[in-house]
């Protein structure tokens, strides 16, 4: 676990942001049991041999959510972006689908190395 994350995630203003943050970290890490995490260009970025698997950002109304290596996958609608990587914006009220992104990204990890 890579401090810097965590004082990102715990420095996010807005409530309902922190904990969609704090689900897709959770998500990202049972998914890809050796990731690493590190800041890079101001938000979380999670890598696996050096690759990038996934990110985090907010912004003002939204939490993001991006999925690399997606080139290969079909993924559900509200996946944006173009094909070797896609973004999902999650507002208020919204909840992360723990099942369906943990398999999402264990599916786009697994080619990797």
């Amino acid at each position: 676990m890579n401090q810097e994350v965590i004082d990102f995630i715990d420095a996010v203003k807005e409530p309902w942001q922190q904990q969609l943050c704090t689900s897709l970290r959770e998500i990202v890490i049972s998914a890809i049991p050796d990731v690493q995490e590190r800041i890079q260009y101001k938000k979380p970025h999670f890598l696996k041999n050096g690759k990038y698997a996934a990110v985090i950002s907010t912004s003002k109304d939204a939490v993001s959510f991006t999925l690399f290596n997606t080139a290969n996958m079909t993924l559900p609608e509200g996946f944006e972006g173009p094909p070797e990587r896609k973004t999902l914006k999650l507002k208020q009220g919204q909840e992360a689908d723990r099942d369906l992104l943990s398999s999402l990204v264990s599916r786009a990890a697994s080619e990797l190395g």
